[in-house]
């Protein structure tokens, strides 16, 4: 797993997330690096946006890696609050380039961003109740903020898979560009916020996302208790063997 970083324009830096034969999931290590890489360009004065995409055409980013660690002490979680922006205000507008398929923690993660370009073929989607995970990265909290309760209970509690076009329709992307288009015009959004004044940008965004964070922030301990309950219950077990063996769970 590798997070490529680079400078896409003047004052734009692109992150890529590359685990192309996992569907670009996120492993803990790559969520670290993904923390470090936040805090460096957040503090980085010549980074005014950031453009976060996924490598190959296939995802976006399929979430937490399932075939790992999937415990969350404190600590780790933590850690994935960091690596998800999850209770932090953070200075610099991010611009999401979804090139294809975004789930689970991919979903937690487009949620930190500000302006959401996806490709046509893009789906999106909260699978964790199906495998008894509970969604540890902030989509509790933050999608009934962005795209309303009705909506996001149902992308919740389903667990379904929608397309692009349904998901601009409810608002949790901006608009939908054609595939071979979407990192480009990505880019290029970003560059029209960077040609803009950066202390008055950076203000809106850290006042917004400030408002955000401390939301957030005001539910952690019961996000931590909740998360640790699904984790103790037979249900848990079961849906991680059920996803690893690719057939359906047995709840009983």
């Amino acid at each position: 797993m590798t997070l490529q970083v680079k400078e896409a324009a003047h004052h734009v830096a692109l992150i890529t997330i590359d685990n192309q034969p996992k569907r670009n999931a996120l492993t803990r290590a790559a969520m670290g690096e993904l923390a470090e890489v936040w805090e460096r360009l957040g503090a980085a004065e010549d980074c005014r946006c950031i453009v976060i995409t996924g490598a190959g055409d296939k995802a976006f980013c399929s979430g937490a890696d399932i075939s790992g660690d999937l415990s969350a002490p404190e600590e780790a979680a933590r850690l994935i609050d960091r690596a998800l922006l999850k209770a932090k205000a953070y200075p610099k507008p991010i611009v999401a380039a979804v090139n294809g398929d975004c789930a689970g923690g991919g979903v937690e993660l487009l949620l930190s961003t500000d302006i959401r370009l996806a490709a046509e073929h893009a789906r999106f989607g909260l699978p964790e109740v199906k495998w008894s995970i509970y969604p540890f990265g902030g989509a509790t909290v933050k999608l009934a903020q962005q795209i309303g309760y009705v909506h996001a209970m149902d992308l919740l509690l389903t667990g379904r898979l929608v397309t692009a076009e349904f998901a601009a329709r409810i608002g949790l992307v901006n608009r939908i560009v054609p595939a071979s288009e979407v990192l480009a015009a990505s880019v290029e959004t970003a560059r029209a916020i960077a040609a803009n004044s950066p202390s008055a940008v950076q203000a809106v965004k850290t006042q917004i996302s400030a408002g955000i964070a401390d939301y957030a922030a005001s539910r952690q301990a019961l996000e931590q208790v909740l998360g640790d309950r699904v984790r103790a219950s037979p249900d848990f077990a079961e849906g991680v063997a059920a996803f690893r063996e690719k057939r359906p769970p047995r709840y009983g």
